[in-house]
């Protein structure tokens, strides 16, 4: 293996000998020099894998020396090694860009740390990581075989979602295929675990066996807050977000945020016009059909037609819970770019706005229309670029530009969810129903459905799972898994068409446990 050559450039490099030596000893190549003119013309020359900088010498100084090295090779790790403790000295060292900053005198032992931890230290964690991921990968595989309640199947979604972005940072390290293949088994027995509880669950909201679902977010997060806040409260609703992509995104907002994190299950079937209506009405399905028929139309699922009274229903259920705001509800729906930058430049002006609800649809856009674009499809061919599109989406987003406005504002409090995730569907299965059956993937409503057993869940009856009836003889399916539905005609087809796409509606811990985030302003 060759050796890591290091360059030291220092006006009292004599005095360092005992340095290079024990450098040497460890195995890496030193070379010297005593002023940054030097330095220049040998980082000219030669390829280095790091830089000692003195930052007082005689001459052209550390910084200037610094800023000439970093025009010729900016990728290159500089360590900077002083006497000076000043403050603006440091500023000025890392803004621009040094690795690392050493107080003279150092010692030998110190020095090499500095290089593992430069030179060697991904392998080094990749290492541990890989350790890691085995241990924990025996642990799951131990705990498929116990009873397992909804907070285990939480951690165990939290545990490969960790171990998703640990590999995303680690692509050196070959386990991506065993994780996909422990995912593909914990989502099995997890789908298991739904249908044999669900019924249960929407029957004993609030009882301690069964999880938090859709229906009780807006009261246990979003009123309390409304009662106790002075300031606004913004409630973000970002419609299919799954827990791996918040993740990413919360990493831009730790700087200007207090974040607490927990988590909920989303209601079925996980599909917009059923679990985002049930998010803002603090009900059921069949149970807003019940109350509010006005507000729930039983034509197609789609968008459009199924998701325009949010805001009423909403207003429903504050009046439910005898919440009384300071002033109008006030809600937004943003569907595209040019809605989500004009309320970016507005949002300020909601400071004294007591609740403002916000639905963003790009994560779901993006889900969708990755099946239809050969070009989406190019960049993001699987779960670690879909999340790299999320977070580039993310940084340039409007979105986080509302985030940056609201956290300069004095009280300001947000709440963050989603009524759904996704899941990347790998696997077809054929479905049978009558002309008139539903079109979606991940579940299908109509008559006479038919599906193979191992791969759906059965609703004959749809009181039982508190959804509307849509008629006499109409029952639904919800695929299991990462499979989706495809009608005989056209089978194969259409099977090519949806293979490897993102889609919701049915059950997979990455389409219903779903994270529910409050955030505090640091300012």
């Amino acid at each position: 293996m060759e050796k890591h050559k290091i360059l030291w450039v220092d006006d009292e490099i004599e005095m360092l000998k005992s340095h290079i030596i024990y450098l040497t000893e460890k195995g890496y190549d030193v070379e010297t020099v005593t002023n940054g003119e030097d330095a220049i013309d040998l980082v000219k020359q030669k390829s280095f894998s790091l830089i000692f900088l003195d930052e007082m010498m005689a001459g052209m100084g550390g910084l200037e020396t610094l800023a000439k090295i970093k025009e010729i090779n900016p990728n290159i790790p500089v360590v900077m090694v002083t006497k000076s403790e000043e403050e603006t000295l440091m500023n000025d060292a890392i803004g621009q860009k040094i690795s690392d900053y050493l107080i003279k005198p150092v010692v030998p032992s110190q020095m090499f740390m500095v290089c593992k931890r430069l030179l060697e230290g991904k392998k080094i964690s990749g290492q541990y990581v890989q350790q890691d991921y085995l241990k924990g990968f025996n642990q799951i595989s131990r705990l498929m075989g116990e009873d397992l309640y909804y907070e285990d199947w939480t951690d165990i979604y939290l545990k490969l979602v960790n171990w998703d972005l640990e590999l995303d940072e680690h692509s050196e390290i070959d386990l991506r295929q065993s994780l996909d293949e422990q995912r593909k088994e914990v989502n099995k027995e997890f789908s298991k675990f739904v249908e044999r509880n669900y019924k249960n669950w929407i029957n004993n909201v609030g009882d301690e066996y069964t999880p938090k679902l859709t229906t009780e977010i807006v009261s246990d997060y979003v009123i309390p807050l409304v009662q106790e806040t002075q300031g606004p409260v913004f409630f973000f609703v970002i419609d299919c977000l799954r827990l791996d992509q918040w993740m990413i995104m919360e990493r831009h907002l730790v700087d200007m945020f207090k974040i607490s994190k927990e988590y909920y299950y989303s209601i079925l079937p996980t599909a917009t016009p059923y679990a985002r209506n049930s998010l803002f009405a603090g009900l059921f399905p069949s149970e807003i059909e019940k109350y509010y028929p006005d507000l729930w139309h039983t034509g197609n699922d789609d968008e459009r037609s199924m998701n325009k009274y949010e805001k009423e229903l909403l207003e429903k259920l504050l009046q439910r819970r005898n919440v009384k705001l300071k002033n109008d509800l006030k809600y937004m729906k943003i569907i595209d770019p040019e809605v989500g930058k004009s309320f970016e430049q507005n949002i300020s002006s909601h400071h004294r706005t007591h609740l403002m609800a916000v639905v963003v649809n790009f994560l779901d856009m993006i889900a969708h229309g990755r099946s239809d674009s050969d070009i989406l499809k190019e960049i993001a061919p699987d779960e670690a670029a879909y999340r790299s599109l999320t977070n580039s989406w993310f940084m340039h987003s409007s979105l986080l530009g509302m985030f940056k406005v609201i956290s300069r504002m004095k009280g300001a409090k947000i709440v963050v969810t989603t009524d759904h995730g996704s899941i990347r569907t790998m696997r077809g299965s054929k479905v049978l129903g009558d002309r008139e059956a539903s079109t979606n993937l991940r579940f299908k409503f109509g008559r006479n459905l038919k599906a193979d057993e191992k791969h759906a869940v059965f609703v004959k009856d749809p009181n039982e799972y508190k959804l509307p009836r849509r008629g006499v003889t109409i029952s639904y399916i919800f695929a299991k898994e990462d499979y989706y539905f495809v009608y005989p005609t056209d089978y194969h087809k259409y099977l090519a068409y949806y293979k490897d796409s993102f889609q919701h509606g049915g059950i997979s811990m990455e389409e219903m446990i779903l994270p529910v985030i409050t955030m505090e302003s640091l300012a």
